[in-house]
């Protein structure tokens, strides 16, 4: 069987590359796509074709993806953490910089120097204005570092090394962010507590709900005065206009942030990048590998790794064939398909069953091909979302 992808934006050559070209047709005009790889492009719920099985995308966030929709439609939707986080890191990293040195206004400054040609009145000008840039050093501040996932943890990580002492945040750390996090991070019970004692902070949170406007007027209010606050995650995180009344009250000192909005444009406390946080070729590489790895394993297998919407499933393959069942997380679904399969004699070789939240999801490993008839059976009960079959050997 060719497997369709159909790719939006520019993916990078690296992972197109991994698609070997005699199961995959990859293209940006595919009518009927078994997959979609994509970027920044906003997915609308009228691109899912009815044969679409999954969404890939390379990169961390997922907010251009119709999530719901796709649920819905037992579509799995697929991201790269981790792939851009030594990017973002360093932009970071250059941030902090920025917002302890005034190397902007110090390089704008001398710009406007270019009309004198005598050095030694260049030199003069120079020295007699440099002390309006001075700024401090980031050895022995303290940097609050909110999420403590793959961007966070290498953050604090790459601030221990600079000097700094590093206060973090996270309820939801993951078993495996909690071993990459440096011992020397001093973990806070609560957000107040360490915007309080916080030279600079940084927030590295996925936008969500309950992650939406978490920087707000209440929040600042607790800032230590003459902060720094960086915003490399999501821009709904800020309440903007509350940033800007804390910036003008010196509650904050400096904002810099990936995200330009229009009422932040025109204040002097203000830097902001053009989103640039995984535009480097590196990090468009890693994210194009990785999201075309995790759609082969899944086309191929039925394997899901990184999916925001569905449950990890990994089996090792038993041989023969694999059925792969998406269903509505209601109880009893599982029973229903083996009944099917056990009322034809086909033996059950290997399986596994995992949920996440109103989905569930179910590889049943077999030793023979399943008639259409069985399929049909099986799309036919009740709350299956969709079914299909693999030859594994």
């Amino acid at each position: 069987m060719i497997h369709k992808i159909r790719t939006f934006n520019q993916i990078a050559v690296k992972g197109l590359e991994r698609f070997p070209r005699d199961r995959f047709e990859v293209s940006s005009d595919s009518a009927d796509p078994h997959a979609i790889l994509l970027r920044s492009y906003k997915l609308a719920a009228d691109d899912l074709n009815p044969g679409l099985r999954a969404v890939a995308r390379a990169g961390a966030g997922v907010n251009n993806v119709p999530v719901e929709a796709c649920t819905e439609r037992g579509i799995v939707v697929f991201n790269t953490p981790g792939a851009n986080a030594n990017s973002v890191k360093e932009l970071v990293l250059a941030a902090l910089l920025l917002a302890s040195r005034d190397v902007v206004g110090g390089m704008g400054y001398v710009r406007s120097l270019a009309g004198i040609a005598d050095e030694a009145e260049l030199n003069r000008l120079v020295e007699a204005e440099k002390k309006r840039f001075k700024g401090r050093e980031l050895k022995g501040k303290l940097l609050g570092v909110v999420g403590l996932g793959a961007i966070g943890s290498m953050v604090a990580r790459a601030a221990l090394d600079l000097g700094m002492e590093v206060l973090g945040f996270d309820p939801a750390i993951s078993v495996d962010a909690a071993w990459r996090l440096p011992a020397e991070v001093q973990r806070m019970e609560n957000l107040p507590s360490l915007f309080a004692r916080a030279d600079y902070v940084t927030l590295h949170v996925p936008l969500l709900a309950e992650t939406e406007g978490m920087i707000n007027e209440e929040s600042l209010r607790v800032f230590r005065p003459g902060s720094v606050l960086l915003n490399f995650a999501r821009q709904p995180i800020v309440d903007a206009s509350a940033l800007r009344a804390a910036l003008d009250d010196g509650r904050v000192a400096r904002y810099i942030a990936d995200f330009p909005v229009s009422s932040l444009l025109d204040h002097p406390s203000v830097l902001l990048t053009p989103h640039l946080g995984a535009s480097t070729d590196e990090a468009e590489e890693n994210c194009a590998v990785m999201a075309a790895e995790q759609l082969m394993e899944f086309l191929t297998t039925g394997n899901v790794r990184n999916s925001v919407n569905f449950p990890s499933v990994s089996l090792e393959p038993a041989g023969g064939f694999r059925l792969a069942v998406t269903n509505r997380n209601v109880p009893g679904m599982l029973n229903k398909v083996t009944s099917v399969l056990a009322d034809r004699q086909i033996n059950v070789v290997d399986m596994i069953n995992k949920s996440r939240a109103e989905v569930a999801y179910n590889l049943i490993d077999v030793m023979e091909e399943l008639d259409q008839a069985t399929i049909d059976e099986i799309c036919g009960i009740d709350s299956v979302l969709n079914v299909r079959e693999f030859l594994m050997a």
